[in-house]
């Protein structure tokens, strides 16, 4: 299945958009590993945890429905991380995925970041092989909350 590029809008969050952001982030986790303690806290309230820190989130609308969505968290200055990237299954291999990755990292240049990472597991090889498409490199895994993570990738601007 294949679909047009206008036949994916990319929004940004707005409160009204918790609910799928949760849910879609909720789908895959679970299904390869726990919801953890820093899922939760992003989860529960991305407004507080993301935005107001100077980060921004993307929501993709496929079919009049809401399908996908990522994170950009500032890290600190002019370095941000990709997270929360999420396709629900029945829209994966649409390319939304990279629609969601397109957008992040143009946010980031407009915003004058300088670096965008992200941490993964080695087991998603199609989240992966994306990461690598958008011109992540791996790098050095430091210390992470995040139980699950084994693979840290960068993207120079």
């Amino acid at each position: 299945m294949t679909t047009s590029p206008a036949s994916v809008d990319i929004l940004p969050y707005e409160p009204a958009h918790q609910a799928a952001f949760r849910a879609l982030n909720e789908e895959w986790i679970t299904r390869y590993f726990a919801l953890e303690d820093l899922d939760r806290r992003m989860l529960d309230d991305p407004e507080g945890y993301i935005l107001r820190p100077g980060g921004y989130i993307f929501m993709a609308r496929h079919a009049g429905a809401i399908v996908g969505t990522c994170a950009l968290i500032k890290e600190h200055d002019g370095v941000y991380e990709l997270a929360k990237m999420a396709v629900t299954p029945a829209a994966q291999g649409l390319g939304i995925g990279w629609r969601l990755g397109q957008a992040a990292i143009a946010q980031a240049r407009t915003i004058g970041a300088h670096e965008i990472e992200l941490l993964s597991n080695r087991k998603l090889a199609p989240a992966l092989s994306l990461y690598r498409k958008l011109g992540f490199v791996e790098a050095p895994l430091p210390a992470s909350e995040y139980q699950r993570a084994d693979i840290r990738m960068v993207l120079a601007l």
